[in-house]
């Protein structure tokens, strides 16, 4: 699969112009718009808490007080804090919702977060020994990595890796410098130094718990266990959706991996070739595109990583008709059918062969 020289060049031109279009339209719409999210958020987290403590009245409320505290935590996460995260609102110059402000409510440090995510998973995206989200160090998602004896139960693997996500997001740097294997890697982006990585790791994380675990169970007095059962669950719901919708938008059947040295030296319009075949949609309601953080259009989010996400599903129509165009694939379909393309994959690489998917973006 290959464009000449010319088509890369008139894809960057279209998707550029796609994107300055976008941009000239943001104002007072997306700024009302990201604060009726938060507000909803923060009167989800307030009022979940609230029920959980209720909860000896009925199991019913307790158990409501769980979705709503599940919901808030899944929007703090997704439509708020990954978008704010990728510079969408800086713009605004609001106190809170900046890039450079922002501080989420998971285990995971925000900055860490941004110098494995935005930097390193956004330019290298699915480039074999560059991407590391590829499989998170965990999982053997194609035929590019050898196979290994510990693959065979890496089905259990991606169950505990999505269980724990926020977690293993948290450690991703971490693991990435091998600090605590005493070896460095010569490559190493991050000026970061090894104290500052362990003290984020740790206190951010020593926060999260301190917050769910002790904090609020102290304060709701008898309803302590019920409160500590409850945030545990909002916890695991928000892990698992969370993982769900990222496998989802990177690990289906269709998706391409890419060799390193064939994309150095990339232009523009390859850059924007790898990241349409490199990453999934999936179609759904408005709710599930809010709840997902318009990650269900994570082809669009790769190609325009700092533009609000709510335009995302608009310009998925033209992003979908450019990629007609130039017969680039375009790797769409239902949730439940690119969720079983992932489980798919999982398994099959969990066998020893399979098709080898890396391309040369730069032929």
């Amino acid at each position: 699969m290959k464009l000449t020289s010319e088509q890369y060049d008139a894809l960057a031109h279209q998707l550029d112009a796609l994107k300055s279009q976008v941009k000239q339209q943001l104002g007072e719409t997306d700024a009302r718009y990201i604060h009726r999210v938060l507000l909803w958020q923060r009167l989800s987290a307030i009022s979940g808490r609230i029920l959980l403590v209720l909860g000896f009245v009925t199991p019913w409320l307790w158990l409501a007080g769980v979705m709503l505290l599940a919901l808030a935590k899944i929007l703090d996460n997704m439509e708020i804090g990954h978008n704010v995260l990728h510079g969408q609102y800086d713009w605004m110059n609001d106190p809170v919702l900046h890039s450079k402000r922002y501080e989420w409510d998971i285990a995971c440090d925000a900055g860490s977060w941004q110098r494995t995510h935005n930097f390193e998973h956004h330019t290298y995206t699915n480039i074999i020994g560059k991407d590391r989200d590829f499989g998170y160090g965990l999982l053997r998602l194609s035929n590019d990595f050898r196979w290994r004896l510990r693959n065979l139960w890496q089905g259990g693997t991606y169950l505990l890796l999505s269980l724990l996500f926020q977690w293993g997001v948290s450690y991703h740097e971490l693991a990435a410098q091998r600090v605590f294997f005493g070896k460095k890697k010569a490559d190493r982006h991050s000026q970061v130094s090894d104290k500052d990585l362990k003290n984020a790791f740790f206190g951010k994380g020593a926060r999260q718990l301190l917050k769910d675990y002790l904090f609020f169970p102290l304060i709701a007095g008898p309803m302590w266990l019920w409160v500590i059962a409850g945030n545990f669950l909002a916890n695991m719901i928000r892990n698992l959706w969370t993982s769900t919708v990222i496998f989802c938008g990177h690990f289906t059947a269709d998706i391409h991996t890419f060799d390193a040295q064939a994309c150095e030296n990339e232009s523009r319009g390859q850059w924007y070739f790898r990241q349409m075949l490199g990453s999934s949609n999936f179609t759904g309601p408005t709710w599930l595109h809010i709840l997902t953080g318009h990650l269900s259009c994570q082809i669009e989010h790769h190609l325009f990583p700092d533009i609000p996400a709510r335009h995302y599903p608009a310009m998925a129509q033209q992003v979908q008709a450019i990629a007609a165009r130039f017969n680039i694939p375009y790797n769409t379909g239902s949730f439940l059918r690119q969720y079983g393309t992932v489980f798919w994959r999982i398994l099959r690489y969990s066998l020893p062969g399979g098709k080898v998917s890396t391309l040369n973006a730069n032929t």
